[in-house]
């Protein structure tokens, strides 16, 4: 397609011809999906305030992104001929509340890779480093019809630093940094968005703390670290607080692959993040995917988190025997 510009007229004829709009995210949200959900939502509502528009919510909460506002409670009976649009979720499985399933069309509007086109519409953009920016650009493409408030650019530009890294990872490029600065000139005050973002409890970096000192590395150099519930409420730390410690772990010399897993009450959780290699191989063995170099799996007990390790292990050797040491 030219520049992807028929799917996305399609999209926004398909918001043109509906009343009523439901936005799904994914189970276990992050600032990609909550960014994205309340984004397009405000971007929806200030260009067509005679619809119904909502971000649906979800059984699960990520409190560290309260700041951004709260999501829709919705009734089953408001799914009647609406349009579902569900964000940032590669596979419908992912996808947080069964009544997206009630609409009469579902949008997939998404950058992981493509493994699941659940949608009537699926437009996936791999190469774009967060869905916020795929939404961006969307809004972009239409400005002269569609309108965005501040509130909105706002949790677009949350999504953006928090899946991108702060625009560290190697998926970000010129386009990227042209949509943020576009998101920026919305008058966003990133002094008061990164306090909210990233300034912790001091029971958070007392954990931390304790991930910094108990962490392994095998042979090759992957390091993890398990996180168990008791643990957890030793320190007095949510469950989404510790996920986020994954990042506690990237800038050990040497060690390319990183890893945390985190009890949870289906089992483990896990995350993984790389730099130079792609991870997403193994997430897929372990029930997951995800990004080339951040990707989410899961294991049932501890047996399936030594294969896990294993496996990555297995893959950093592979990799350093070809391209050798990196730091």
């Amino acid at each position: 397609m030219n520049n992807y510009i028929e799917i996305k007229k399609q999209i926004l004829d398909k918001i043109k011809a509906y009343d009523t709009i439901m936005i799904h995210r994914h189970v276990r949200p992050d600032g990609d999906c909550i960014g994205s959900s309340f984004g397009l939502r405000d971007i929806l509502r200030t260009s067509f305030p005679e619809k119904k528009v909502y971000s649906v919510k979800g059984n699960d909460q990520a409190d560290y992104l309260d700041f951004l506002g709260s999501e829709d409670e919705v009734n089953e009976e408001e799914y009647e001929n609406a349009l579902v649009i569900v964000v940032d979720t590669s596979t419908g499985d992912r996808i947080s509340g069964e009544n997206y399933k009630l609409g009469k069309e579902i949008i997939k509007i998404d950058h992981h890779i493509e493994t699941d086109p659940y949608g009537n519409i699926n437009y996936v953009r791999e190469d774009y480093p967060s869905t916020t920016l795929l939404i961006m650009d969307f809004f972009k493409t239409f400005e002269n019809e569609l309108k965005m408030t501040k509130e909105g650019a706002k949790a677009l530009y949350v999504g953006t630093i928090t899946d991108t890294g702060r625009f560290r990872y190697s998926s970000v490029d010129g386009n990227s940094l042209r949509l943020a600065g576009d998101i920026l000139d919305y008058g966003i005050d990133t002094e008061e968005l990164f306090v909210n973002l990233y300034v912790r409890e001091k029971n958070i970096l007392k954990l931390q703390g304790y991930v910094l000192r108990h962490f392994k590395t095998t042979k090759n150099g992957v390091s993890y670290i398990y996180i168990s519930k008791r643990l957890r409420n030793r320190f007095k730390v949510a469950h989404s607080d510790a996920s986020s410690l994954v990042s506690a772990l990237d800038n050990i010399k040497g060690s390319l692959i990183w890893i945390l897993f985190i009890e949870a009450g289906e089992g483990i959780r896990v995350r993984l993040r790389s730099r130079y290699l792609s991870i997403v191989e193994v997430a897929q063995k372990f029930n997951g995917g995800g990004h080339a170099q951040a990707s989410g799996a899961s294991v049932r007990n501890k047996k399936e988190m030594k294969k896990l390790i294993y496996e990555a292990d297995k893959l950093l050797e592979s990799f350093k025997a070809q391209e050798g040491d990196k730091v």
